[in-house]
């Protein structure tokens, strides 16, 4: 590394620059299924496990449960999961899928196959950098 502080050089700048350049090419390609990135990333953790709380959607999502709440809201009028407290405890919030919610699922798979060819890379390259970046994508302690 010539300059360790040149911005280039920076894994926080490249970072930062491909989160916000890849969910701009993620966006043409969920807007056909009336989805939008932060949606798609709810409905990704739904398919897998559902019904869930909010709080654990919210933990396993990494996002505040009052910025994932509108998310679910905007979700549940479009049909695709339903709200609902539980009775044994009214404080918790479970959100389900409906059957529309679980449709959808199909409509998708076909997601990763179209992020790969937009962004010319195969399986094996996404998967070594999913790897590669999950030192970041966990809990970091800022203050070792």
């Amino acid at each position: 590394m010539d300059d360790p502080l040149r911005l280039e050089n920076q894994v926080c700048f490249a970072l930062v620059t491909a989160a916000r350049n890849i969910v701009s090419v993620y966006r043409p390609v969920l807007e056909p299924l009336g989805l939008t990135h932060p949606q798609y990333l709810v409905m990704l953790a739904l398919w897998e496990r559902a019904p869930r709380s909010l709080g654990a959607l919210a933990v396993e999502l990494a996002m505040e449960p009052a910025t994932l709440s509108p998310l679910v809201k905007r979700l549940e009028a479009q049909g695709r999961v339903r709200r609902a407290r539980r009775v044994d405890d009214e404080r918790v919030l479970d959100i389900d899928l409906t059957d529309e919610g679980r449709a959808l699922r199909d409509r998708a798979l076909a997601v990763p196959a179209q992020i790969m060819a937009r962004v010319g890379v195969d399986e094996r390259a996404l998967e070594a950098l999913r790897d590669g970046l999950a030192p970041f994508a966990k809990g970091i302690d800022p203050a070792p």
